[in-house]
């Protein structure tokens, strides 16, 4: 929305809102009926969600041909019922961006950009560096996670032709109720071809934490080990890629590719992940079909060392079409200690229409080890307490998604899902688990 746009300052106004009814039905399997049966959990609920994000922007260009500009916005939502994770009937308005910034050239083929404030900023893929903002239990939305933007920010990039270094700090927007006091900084090297391909790599060193890690008792025997502030100190090094378009036998595939290594000395933590994929486009076929086939995977702790190895997935894009795990398994497991291999077919009756399958096949990397953060620690049948699962196969996840355009302001979208148990949920409850089953259809607004 232009507000002004005169004397070389342009404002603009923006305004996103949404509403999303959801359902889910044996939320989590039901595993809560096992493993915290005085927890009073109900299974089966249905909730609706909203949120508003206005905000402000301006560009202000000076006289020496750089620009100056900014923007302010805050984020309101609210859930009415009760949420898959037994919170609910709240909401919180909080600040979301609100930073001042300035680009412009310095000759030579180099330019500059500059900005200092809470924004929004994905590195790569967003396998690491994606979601700087929590939402969900005391502030509600938990589906929608209308909240994107670090609550501190400085964001420096210098650029040449089509290469891009990224130097950053930043304090994630946590929720005050589990706020770890996270301060992060490092680099971003990508290297974007015209054709659309691209190369990048990125270092991300945890500079203060208050947050803790799980690690495995040894031999699998016993409740995880928990150590405060662990994450301080862990240094992560990640490199992904994708091809440019090919010609040919290979005219209409792609493939991509990401690597991460985790260190942390002062806890003795070797970690790794990586996910490939290869997407094949039938480009002269009705609908023009893309069928994706991927598998990705983050390793867990070995019982049976003494070092850690479980990876720290720390600020990754959870969607489905991003780095979700699986679609209900990823509300359930974080990307550690887990791998899946998925498949996705989507096809685009029309240029407003898209419908995705995604199906995910998924595993723990390690047995008796914290799968998630240690929350199925129980006393099995000889007395012993044991973490994680006993047998690799967790889940099978199927989400079948619908996407309509209804406008260039409006967009709807709609969605079922089911998840199978495998044996390892199976083994928790000593019996064939029940599938999970939850659907959702939500308009968003964007002017």
């Amino acid at each position: 929305m232009l507000f002004h746009d005169a004397d070389g300052l342009t404002v603009r106004g923006h305004l996103q809102f949404g509403l999303n009814a959801v359902s889910e039905s044996n939320l989590f399997w039901d595993l809560a009926a096992t493993t915290a049966p005085g927890s009073g959990f109900d299974p089966d609920t249905s909730w609706l969600e909203g949120y508003i994000k206005p905000g402000l922007s301006f560009e202000y260009q000076l006289d020496t041909g750089a620009v100056f500009y900014g923007k302010l916005s805050a984020v309101s939502s609210y859930t009415w019922g009760t949420d898959a994770f037994d919170t609910g009937d709240n909401g919180a308005t909080t600040l979301e961006e609100a930073y001042l910034a300035i680009r412009g050239d310095l000759g030579t083929g180099l330019s500059y950009d500059l900005s200092l404030g809470p924004r929004e900023l994905t590195l790569g893929t967003g396998m690491l560096i994606a979601n700087g903002a929590t939402s969900g239990f005391e502030r509600g939305a938990l589906k929608f996670g209308p909240r994107k933007a670090w609550e501190r920010a400085a964001i420096g990039r210098l650029s040449y032709g089509n290469i891009t270094g990224t130097a950053f700090y930043l304090d994630p927007n946590e929720l005050p109720s589990t706020d770890g006091n996270n301060e992060l900084a490092g680099l971003d090297l990508r290297y974007d071809d015209p054709r659309g391909g691209y190369l990048g790599i990125t270092y991300v060193d945890v500079l203060n934490s208050d947050s803790p890690y799980p690690q495995a008792a040894p031999g699998g025997v016993g409740a995880p080990t928990v150590t405060p502030g662990a994450r301080e100190g862990t240094q992560t090094l990640g490199i992904y890629g994708k091809t440019n378009p090919f010609e040919g036998a290979l005219e209409n595939w792609a493939f991509t590719g990401e690597v991460a290594l985790q260190r942390n000395d002062r806890i003795d933590l070797e970690a790794w992940a990586g996910r490939v994929t290869a997407s094949y486009t039938f480009a002269n076929a009705p609908w023009t079909p893309n069928v994706t086939l991927g598998y990705q995977t983050f390793s867990g702790d070995d019982p049976d060392t003494s070092a850690l190895e479980r990876f720290d997935p720390l600020y990754y894009q959870g969607s489905p079409s991003a780095w979700a795990t699986g679609s209900k398994s990823a509300s359930t497991y974080i990307n550690s200690n887990v791998n899946a291999l998925t498949l996705a077919v989507q096809v685009k009756p029309t240029q407003q229409d898209t419908w995705t399958l995604r199906y995910a096949h998924i595993r723990a990397n390690e047995l008796n080890s914290p799968v998630q953060f240690g929350q199925t620690t129980r006393v099995n049948i000889d007395g012993n307490v044991i973490t994680g699962v006993d047998d690799a196969h967790l889940a099978d996840d199927l989400f079948l998604e619908y996407s309509r355009i209804i406008n260039r302001n409006t967009f709807l979208t709609a969605g079922f899902s089911i998840s199978f148990p495998g044996a390892g949920n199976d083994n928790i409850i000593g019996r064939k688990a029940d599938p999970w089953t939850g659907g959702f259809v939500n308009v968003v607004f964007n002017f």
